[in-house]
């Protein structure tokens, strides 16, 4: 998504050479680079009139700077985290996504104007574009319980509602300097007594709970002291009432349609939107929420895309913290992986060991064994789960995700994405998975927006699981053509997902049965092509039924040249089905049964059905993408080796910025393809 254009006039024209004594700037290799791709120059040594120097925040070790930079007559520029930041705080080692880059002063110190405030006061904030996107943005981070810092577990019960909730903060906190020693017993006694009887739940900080800064509240018998890591907008969900000095929990309440009481004098004070116990003289606008957030979080940040590199929209920023917000919440208590093949498990490290390092086990009863102790998951790859397994913790099954890698999976291809299902598996219809759950719940804020220009990404990028090149399509016959798309006799999808027609060859008969006078086009399986896995038929059963067999060729290019397909449960259906064909299908893949294909196999009575007996409605195909190809996946960046939103792995597949199998993964796949009729030995 483009930056609206008031974005870019908001940071103002500024000089190149950036000058810095703490050496914090120099230590944080994320904070230079986003100060380099914001147009400054990071330099040592004395500035020069028209040059700048950079101080973070009011930091104790600001004042080296702020002497400098009046000796030398330059500019000074304050530097400071967004209010979206990071997984956990800077003080634990998380890098920045963003930065207030401040050439006026500090946006939580009201003494004199910041950028923020000169935002929130002098720009028109009316413009309709940039107040919608404002108005999805607050859903957005409430929808995906988004804040500064992202410790919280969502999942984690909060006190009944109806308390007041009182907001600590930590001690020597640079926004709290002339507050006076005593605000925080102020405040908690004015909630007392304007809520008399009330319950009162004091929330403290995240950096006081994971014990790198004190606050300012102990436990009380009159007051709930609350250091579980609930989600802050669940928290403010069920509050009465909101007291506050000057945390951004009090920007949160106000988008949450509070108006709390501050007791500071913080950048959301003073336009109206709160009862503020501090007068603000020149603060003289009244501001709605959508207003203050389209100020605060997409016309005064510097955002920043770490795995493309690349300074980013606000919603961008959002989408990449999103990705690592799930890694964290997910696999923070760790996994224990079984029964995965050696050449997997660097990437299912990389994937889901990234907080809590993975452990492998080669037996159900020493994996079940190890999660219990531990309490950690159980990851199975999906296709090799035993019959009957349970185990005391969630078990994920894992598979490819559908937007792979460019090459095969059986020539040991490294994938970008990865499901990981606690329900069941997409290509099962004998249950419930994760995927259909997400196709059946309510949809999340702007979902249709997202996946429809994504869509249009993977059309005109020519993108698809595998994304093979393939051998020049030749002219094809003149009429009604069908594509045929030839799978795996064997794959999971096939045993578990297929109706009564369970073979290429019997798929390829169906199809001519039904389509005497269509132009069919057969292609087999790139596996099978490949000589990997079974499912080849021989030419001369092929040549009565089929008007071209297409070898090795670009399935995207067939897409293209065809008006219909006929599958039994291959995803090249679900890949026609977003570029505007006709799908008939004779198994149960994930996209059958929603009202968007000619389903001629059976379809699971959930789909059809509402928990109650009513029928269900049919589900948009901008909803059914946004759940396969963005809400079920995990994405992986080899780059950055981050966690990362679809766009990115687009962007990767269409570049070809994907770093190389490693030789013994590629001598691997040589041997593989000799020992093909074996392939339990790598399977």
């Amino acid at each position: 998504m483009q930056a609206h254009p008031i974005e870019s006039k908001a940071a103002g024209a500024h000089p190149r050479r950036l000058f810095a004594y703490n050496a914090g700037f120099w230590r944080a290799p994320r904070l230079r680079r986003i100060l380099q791709l914001a147009g400054y120059d990071l330099t040592l040594g004395l500035p020069s009139k028209g040059d700048a120097v950079a101080v973070w925040g009011r930091s104790p070790y600001a004042k080296r700077g702020e002497t400098i930079a009046a000796w030398r007559a330059a500019n000074l520029i304050r530097v400071e985290d967004t209010f979206l930041r990071s997984i956990r705080p800077g003080r634990a080692g998380d890098a920045p996504l963003g930065l207030f880059i401040d050439p006026f002063g500090v946006h939580f110190d009201a003494s004199q104007p910041s950028l923020l405030e000169h935002i929130l006061a002098t720009e028109d904030l009316n413009d309709s574009h940039l107040l919608m996107r404002a108005s999805l943005g607050i859903v957005r981070l409430k929808a995906l319980h988004l804040s500064k810092y992202n410790i919280h577990d969502p999942s984690l019960p909060c006190p009944t509602p109806g308390y007041v909730l009182v907001v600590d903060q930590t001690k020597g906190d640079a926004s709290l300097k002339g507050c006076g020693a005593d605000v925080f017993d102020q405040m908690l006694a004015a909630a007392k007594r304007e809520h008399p009887g009330k319950r009162i739940v004091v929330k403290s900080h995240p950096e006081t709970n994971l014990s790198l800064r004190g606050g300012h509240f102990a436990a009380y018998p009159d007051y709930t002291l609350l250091t579980t890591p609930v989600s802050p907008w669940m928290l403010l969900a069920g509050a009465a009432a909101v007291y506050t000095v000057s945390s951004q929990l009090g920007f949160e309440a106000i988008l949450a349609g509070h108006r709390p009481r501050v007791f500071g004098t913080p950048f959301y004070a003073g336009w109206g939107a709160s009862d503020d116990a501090c007068s603000i003289p020149r603060r003289t606008r009244n501001l709605t929420p959508e207003q203050l957030f389209a100020a605060a979080m997409i016309l005064a940040p510097t955002w920043y895309d770490p795995c493309r590199d690349r300074l980013c929209s606000f919603e961008e920023a959002v989408d990449q913290l999103e990705a690592e917000a799930r890694t964290y919440r997910e696999d923070r208590a760790g996994h224990i992986a079984l029964g995965m093949r050696l050449w997997k498990r660097g990437r299912l490290q990389a994937v889901f060991g990234r907080h809590t390092a993975l452990r492998f086990a080669d037996s159900p009863e020493k994996a079940v064994a190890l999660a219990a102790t531990a309490n950690a998951g159980l990851l199975v790859w999906a296709g090799a789960e035993p019959a009957g397994l349970t185990a005391p913790t969630p078990i994920r099954r894992v598979e490819d995700g559908f937007l792979r890698s460019r090459g095969l999976g059986a020539e040991l291809i490294p994938p970008l994405s990865l499901v990981a299902d606690d329900l069941g598996i997409y290509y099962d219809p004998s249950r419930e998975s994760r995927l259909e759950r997400i196709i059946t719940s309510p949809a999340p804020p702007g979902a249709e927006l997202r996946a429809r220009a994504l869509v249009e990404r993977v059309i005109r990028d020519r993108l698809c699981k595998y994304n093979l090149s393939g051998t020049a399509l030749p002219t094809l016959p003149v009429g009604h053509r069908i594509l045929v798309p030839g799978q795996v006799e064997d794959d999971a999808s096939i045993r578990l997902g297929a109706g009564q027609v369970r073979s290429n060859l019997a798929l390829v008969k169906a199809a001519r049965k039904a389509n005497l006078d269509a132009i069919l086009i057969y292609k087999p399986h790139p596996d099978v092509e490949a000589g990997l896995r079974p499912g080849l038929i021989d030419p001369k059963a092929l040549v009565p039924l089929v008007d071209y067999i297409a070898n090795k060729t670009d399935p995207i290019a067939l897409l293209d040249q065809v008006q219909e397909v006929w599958t039994m449960t291959s995803l090249l259906g679900f890949e026609a089905l977003i570029r505007g064909k006709k799908v008939t299908c004779l198994g149960t893949p994930f996209y059958a049964g929603w009202g968007l294909t000619n389903d001629l196999g059976p379809v699971p009575q959930r789909r059809l059905l509402q928990p109650d007996g009513t029928a269900r409605s049919h589900t948009s195909l901008d909803l059914l993408v946004h759940a396969t190809l963005i809400s079920y996946p995990r994405y992986f960046d080899p780059v950055s080796r981050l966690p990362c939103p679809p766009e990115v792995v687009l962007d990767r597949l269409r570049n070809g910025a994907i770093p190389r199998p490693s030789l013994a993964n590629r001598l691997l796949a040589k041997t593989q393809g000799k020992l093909a009729s074996h392939a339990a030995l790598w399977r």
